[in-house]
């Protein structure tokens, strides 16, 4: 399976200390000493303090069984099971995708459109980062080798403007799926967090034939600093879900814990390359094996 293999492959930096960690505790008998140990490897993996010590209590409670089974059982149990939901709605869909510069925002939202033109769903690209012109050149190239149509304007500098006309384009033209390139902003810039706030507005108020959905994008490899930025977009603007980006290049895969558990926001795709097709829908049962070596690659 792809995913599998993919992910698997992503998770190595990650899972060559959470695996080893749980072994070396495996090897030595539990005890005070591999436990902090153990505690400490799990807290560098960025998988929350509250998540982390759940999981020295389920090792401690099982401690004369395999428990690296039952570790596996718990760290599934606390993640969502149905992610995507926006797929059943019967309205069309606003996606709109945020987050800071950097973080593979632009590129996440063209494989985001390759994903949902697979499930053969009409898709539509607002390039509504109209702060950073290179974005726009950037999806205008993504919209044709995908083959999808784009709104644009590079003479506006209005964010707002260019996707009302997006979304006005999108209801004559009868689209399952509009996907909207924010402008990547910082999270501490607040004249441009209301700006975003602004979209929302227009979207909801102008367009209620839509259904709004949001994907934040998040550079795996920031850890804590990913958290931090999912907090405070959150407090603007509704967050329902996660683009956790750069999977491959970081030993720090526990963010996903936190994010949901802290923040209620579920990684709902994983980006693991800059291919279109290097995008996987997030599935807790192989990412949690892929994070403790409990399942064999592929």
């Amino acid at each position: 399976m792809a995913f599998m293999g993919k992910i698997f492959k992503a998770l190595r930096r990650t899972r060559e200390t959470v695996a080893d960690a749980f072994e070396t505790v495996m090897n030595k008998k539990v005890s005070v000493e591999s436990l902090e140990d153990l505690e400490d490897t799990l807290i560098s993996a960025d998988m929350g303090f509250e998540t982390v010590e759940a999981v020295l209590e389920v090792v401690e409670k099982n401690r004369k069984e395999e428990f690296i089974h039952k570790v596996e059982e718990y760290l599934i149990s606390v993640l969502p099971e149905k992610l995507n939901e926006e797929l059943t709605q019967s309205k069309p869909i606003v996606l709109m995708v945020v987050g800071v510069n950097g973080t593979g925002k632009t590129t996440s939202v063209a494989k985001l459109a390759n994903h949902y033109k697979s499930m053969e769903k009409k898709v539509l690209l607002v390039a509504a980062d109209t702060y950073r012109a290179a974005a726009v050149e950037q999806l205008q190239i993504w919209a044709n080798r995908l083959d999808v149509n784009i709104v644009c304007n590079d003479k506006s500098q209005q964010p707002s403007a260019v996707l009302f006309d997006g979304l006005s384009a999108a209801k004559s033209q009868k689209v399952d799926i509009v996907i909207v390139d924010t402008a990547g902003r910082l999270h501490t810039y607040k004249n441009l967090m209301a700006e975003l706030e602004k979209m929302y507005r227009v979207a909801e108020t102008r367009f209620p034939d839509f259904e709004i959905h949001s994907l934040i994008t998040l550079d795996a490899s920031l850890g804590q600093n990913s958290l931090i930025q999912a907090r405070e977009f959150a407090n603007t603007v509704q967050v329902d879900g996660a683009v956790l980006t750069k999977m491959d290049g970081t030993a720090k895969g526990g963010i996903v814990f936190p994010l949901f558990k802290e923040l209620d926001i579920p990684v709902k795709f994983i980006g693991v390359g800059e291919d279109l097709a290097d995008l996987f829908v997030f599935n807790r049962i192989e990412y949690v094996q892929g994070l403790l070596g409990t399942a064999e690659e592929e």
